[in-house]
């Protein structure tokens, strides 16, 4: 069964007259909760005058106080009771609820409710000193687990980096702490955008092309795909990029870095230096598109050149449907949970912590009308 709030209240009232005296870690493992959950149901109680709290204890009103260090102990709950017991609430720190990251949490939010818990927003607005400022206000909230998506500008987390122990579980969601670093040891759960990359790579040789630019703006995710387009081109061998990447912005939307890049991949399309680009992101895509169609060498999707959007948001929605990488952004929010929800079973019942878990889940192709087919050779 699962407690409410109500009946955990009155089980620990119980609990409490009948023995006098308890700890609270003892009141923890006997009803299957975290010490957070415990900590914040006694100081409630306490608050209503319902219980006294003595160091590191709580004492039933108008029995005689216990002698120093004497404390009834409770048996712990069955490992993993804590699954049917505890109703969890889950702090979450991202950037920002749009774009991107809005699958990401719906995904978390279902999840969590699928086990009758509660999901928390902190923003940081990709400003790093708000990465532990918002997860602090989510322990003060009485969380019991943390789901993080720190301001790494690279999307991995090195040596400098802190804020690897939170006192609770925590898993990092679309960031990878660098090996060897503190934060390397956290769990996290990541779309796989070098593989990505890969697939958009893949699509686009297989229809013949060869010159294929890449065109990104400056992101966590840009790293990885970047790392994915180089390593297809070469296992397709193709020895290199046909140009060094087409830089974008990063930030708002910059209609000159736009422009600027249009300009550039219509003259390698006339001059046949490219054939095919893969942008990141479906926005950019789209505006490159419409930039395109704008040049006086009038350049034709897909005829003159074939693109592939990352990301999947709102390629389906151009006027000329884009072909697109989709990562399972609702897939990355629930997977997320059920891993952190392991992890705080693993720490109420003080059951041995399961190997570390490193999670990439793999992004999906998406075929529409924006990639063509030209000879080979």
């Amino acid at each position: 069964m699962r407690y409410t709030v109500n009946e955990r209240h009155e089980r620990i009232l119980e609990l409490v007259r009948e023995h006098g005296t308890l700890r609270v870690a003892d009141l923890a493992h006997h009803l299957g909760i975290s010490t957070v959950t415990a900590r914040r149901d006694v100081e409630s109680l306490t608050a209503g005058g319902r219980l006294e709290r003595v160091r590191g204890a709580v004492h039933w009103p108008g029995t005689p106080a216990p002698q120093p260090g004497v404390v009834h102990a409770l048996p712990e709950v069955r490992p993993g009771a804590v699954a049917e017991l505890e109703a969890p609430l889950i702090g979450m720190v991202v950037p920002q609820s749009q774009h991107y990251f809005g699958e990401i949490i719906r995904g978390a939010r279902e999840a969590a409710a699928a086990v009758g818990g509660r999901l928390v927003l902190g923003f940081s607005g990709y400003q790093p000193d708000q990465d532990n400022l918002q997860a602090a206000r989510m322990l003060e909230a009485g969380v019991q687990g943390l789901l993080l998506t720190p301001s790494w500008a690279s999307g991995e987390g090195g040596p400098a980096e802190s804020g690897a122990d939170f006192g609770v579980p925590a898993v990092l969601v679309e960031r990878r702490g660098a090996v060897g670093a503190p934060v390397g040891g956290l769990d996290h759960v990541c779309s796989d955008h070098a593989g990505g990359a890969g697939l958009a790579v893949r699509h686009l040789v297989g229809l013949g092309h060869r010159k294929i630019a890449l065109v990104a703006g400056d992101s966590p995710t840009t790293v990885q795909v970047k790392a994915g387009y180089e390593a297809a081109l070469r296992a397709f061998g193709v020895r290199g990029p046909a140009i060094e990447p087409i830089e974008l912005y990063s930030g708002a939307i910059d209609n000159a870095k736009i422009d600027a890049a249009a300009d550039r991949l219509a003259a390698l399309v006339a001059a046949r230096k490219v054939t095919a680009a893969i942008v990141l992101s479906d926005t950019d895509a789209i505006l490159l598109l419409q930039a395109l169609r704008d040049r006086a060498e009038g350049i034709r999707v897909p005829q003159d050149l074939a693109l592939v959007a990352y990301g999947d948001d709102v390629a389906a929605l151009s006027d000329l449907p884009l072909t697109a990488i989709a990562p399972p952004k609702y897939e990355v929010g629930v997977t997320a949970v059920d891993l952190l929800l392991q992890r705080i079973r693993e720490a109420a019942s003080a059951a041995q912590p399961k190997a570390r878990r490193h999670l990439d889940l793999v992004p999906e192709l998406r075929v529409r009308q924006s990639c063509g087919s030209i000879e080979k050779g």
